[in-house]
C-alpha cells in the first residue's frame, strides 16, 4: 500500500511538472496528465483523514504522558533572578500598590514579595494536583480535537 501511495505521489508531482511545462509552451495539458492529477487528488483525499487521525492519536498519547508543570518549574528556577526582577517591576507599576513606595524599606518589601511569589508559584507547580489539572485540561482538549476531526471525516 505504501509503495502504491508513494508511486501515486511521485507520478502526480511528475504530471504537475509536465503540465506546467506544456502550459508554458502554450500547449494544453495532455489528457493523461489531467487524468493522473485527478487520480492523485482522489488518492490524497482518501488517505489524508486516516493519516491525520493517526498522527493526532500519537501526539495525544505523547501530550498526556508529559509532566509540563515540572518543565515550567525548571524554567522558572533557571530564570529565577530575571523573574524576581520582573515581578518586582510589576508590583512597582501596579496602580493599587503605588502606596508601597511611601513605606520605609519599600524596596526590601517588594523584594520579599517577589521572592515569596516565585517560591509559592514553584511550590504550586511542584504539587501533583497541578500536574493532574494540566493533564485533565489536555485530555479534554484532545478529546474535543479528536471529535472535530472525526466529524469532519464523517461529513466528507
Amino acid at each position: 500500500m505504501l509503495i502504491i501511495v508513494g508511486g501515486a505521489i511521485v507520478l502526480s508531482i511528475a504530471a504537475g511538472f509536465v503540465g506546467r511545462f506544456l502550459v508554458r509552451l502554450g500547449l494544453r495539458e495532455p489528457f493523461v496528465v489531467r487524468l493522473i492529477n485527478r487520480a492523485s487528488e482522489n488518492v490524497i483525499d482518501v488517505i489524508k483523514r486516516p493519516i491525520t487521525i493517526a498522527v493526532l492519536d500519537e501526539v495525544a498519547d505523547v501530550l498526556q504522558t508529559g509532566h509540563y508543570t515540572r518543565n515550567i518549574a525548571s524554567a522558572l528556577q533557571e530564570n529565577h533572578e530575571e523573574i524576581k526582577q520582573m515581578v518586582a517591576e510589576k508590583i512597582k507599576e501596579d496602580p493599587t500598590a503605588r502606596h508601597i513606595g511611601l513605606l520605609p524599606f519599600h524596596d526590601r518589601i517588594i523584594n520579599e514579595a517577589s521572592e515569596t511569589t516565585l517560591r509559592v508559584l514553584l511550590e504550586v507547580l511542584a504539587d501533583p494536583r497541578t500536574d493532574e489539572l494540566v493533564s485533565d485540561m489536555l485530555r479534554d482538549n484532545i478529546a474535543q480535537i479528536r471529535a472535530a476531526v472525526r466529524a469532519r471525516q464523517d461529513a466528507s
